[in-house]
């Protein structure tokens, strides 16, 4: 026999159904209703009045009674019957369906066999009834019926078990696949970082000495500190934009009459912004923060390298919490009351609980505090490393209006060249340093009006 698709066995089962409910709501077997009611009135005038003379004596009663409880006990199994063999329709067509995916030819063909036959026999068993062709079972037929379906709806539980089990197993294939691109992605990023970082990642620092130092460590720590201040300005203009800042009058308060090349240099007046507070003291020991004093230099560079290679592989947030009260502590504190100005902090998030909290010597949790916390950790890290070499290295920018030199300076907008043949220094974005009589260069945006 061909395949029984599901929907029209869903179809057959739902009709067999109601075909049976609305014959048990109109019929009984071999009892009409009416006839039922005029029973119960006999027997209730019967109650009342005690035998009466033309009426069935109580041998014939009774034998009335045991033919409507052999009726009802028939009745009974054969409901449990019919829906034994409906659960066993309901097993089978799940079964049906698990089987298509993945493609199994033997499990479709089993349970296509069951739900035909069963469907078959909901047929006869539907044809028995309308014909009250009943036939009376013991009383361990429903008991029998009853166990089959509970088998039946354990062996549908057991089928979509399975069906998870196998949605389980293509989503953890799926991670699988999505872990292996991210770290592929991770990977090419890595590579990427150290085409445009050939000076290589904080690693090549792992195992560095204090006799080993040369500019080349330095370079490589300060790119690290560019990009976390370019991240930092970056979510800046985010909660600005967020805030409805106009964003042209706020590059203008931090320095009125440049002439931008392009809109998107903007960003470079804000990584100005941020340096000139983060860099602010960086030619002291300590920022200008009060500690004690070292007497003699070489203690004093041992200290510093120290601090250097503790700093390099912590993180941030865990260092925070258990020192709240160190050095670097009160650096982090200090800088961000001056970097996120009141009126700023409140635009941004409504309030100045972030302030409040870093005011009673707390760090706050949030997103943002935690990326300033990662670039004045940077900061700090670089400065450590600076106080490291012998002399130390030195911190400089240029003043507005200067020539551009080659020597120290880096352009970060070189369309200035196009527009005029000498353009001069409208700020500097990033500051230069010098270690001995290596110069690196500081970056600076250039204007030609």
């Amino acid at each position: 026999m061909d395949s029984v698709k599901p929907a029209a066995a869903n179809s057959n089962v739902a009709g067999l159904v109601r075909s049976f409910a609305k014959a048990l709501r109109f019929k009984a077997v071999g009892v009409a209703p009416d006839d039922g009611v005029k029973r119960l009135k006999f027997r209730e005038e019967k109650a009342k009045s005690g035998p009466l003379t033309g009426h069935r004596s109580q041998p014939f009663a009774d034998k009335d009674e045991d033919e409507k409880l052999r009726n009802r006990a028939a009745l009974e199994a054969f409901l449990a019957t019919l829906f034994a063999s409906i659960s066993s329709v309901k097993a089978a067509y799940a079964q049906l369906q698990i089987a298509q995916s993945p493609y199994d030819a033997n499990g479709i063909q089993t349970a296509d066999a069951v739900v035909v036959s069963e469907l078959k026999h909901l047929s006869e068993l539907k044809q028995c009834y309308l014909k009250k062709q009943i036939v009376p079972s013991s009383e361990v037929t429903p008991l029998l019926a009853e166990i089959q379906e509970q088998k039946n709806l354990l062996k549908t539980y057991e089928i979509m078990v399975k069906k998870f089990e196998s949605q389980l197993k293509l989503k953890d294939s799926e991670i699988t696949f999505l872990r292996e691109k991210l770290e592929e992605s991770d990977r090419q990023n890595r590579l990427i970082e150290w085409k445009l970082n050939p000076s290589g990642p904080l690693s090549v620092l792992d195992d560095l000495h204090l006799s080993g130092l040369n500019p080349n460590h330095f370079i490589t720590v300060l790119r690290h500190v560019i990009k976390s201040i370019k991240s930092f300005v970056k979510l800046m203009i985010d909660q600005m934009g967020t805030a409805g800042w106009h964003i042209d009058e706020a590059a203008s308060s931090i320095e009125p009459g440049v002439a931008y090349c392009k809109p998107e240099d903007r960003s470079c007046v804000f990584e100005y912004f941020v340096c000139r507070e983060m860099f602010d003291g960086f030619h002291q020991p300590n920022f200008s923060l009060p500690v004690e004093p070292l007497s003699e230099k070489k203690q004093m560079q041992r200290h510093f390298f120290d601090k250097f290679t503790e700093m390099k592989s912590i993180r941030v947030k865990e260092f925070l919490s258990r020192n709240p009260n160190s050095t670097f502590g009160k650096f982090c504190r200090a800088k961000y009351l001056r970097l996120v100005h009141p009126k700023m902090e409140a635009s941004f998030f409504g309030d100045l609980n972030q302030r409040n909290i870093v005011n009673s010597g707390g760090y706050p949790g949030t997103p943002f505090f935690a990326t300033f916390a990662e670039m004045a950790k940077r900061v700090w890290f670089l400065h450590c490393l600076a106080f490291s070499f012998e002399p130390e290295a030195s911190i400089f920018q240029v003043r507005k209006g200067s020539r551009f030199s080659e020597v120290y300076m880096e352009s970060v907008n070189n369309d200035a060249f196009f527009s005029s043949s000498n353009p001069n220094v409208a700020f500097t974005v990033i500051p230069g340093f010098k270690i001995g009589k290596t110069v690196i260069q500081c970056q600076v945006y250039l204007s030609s009006a």
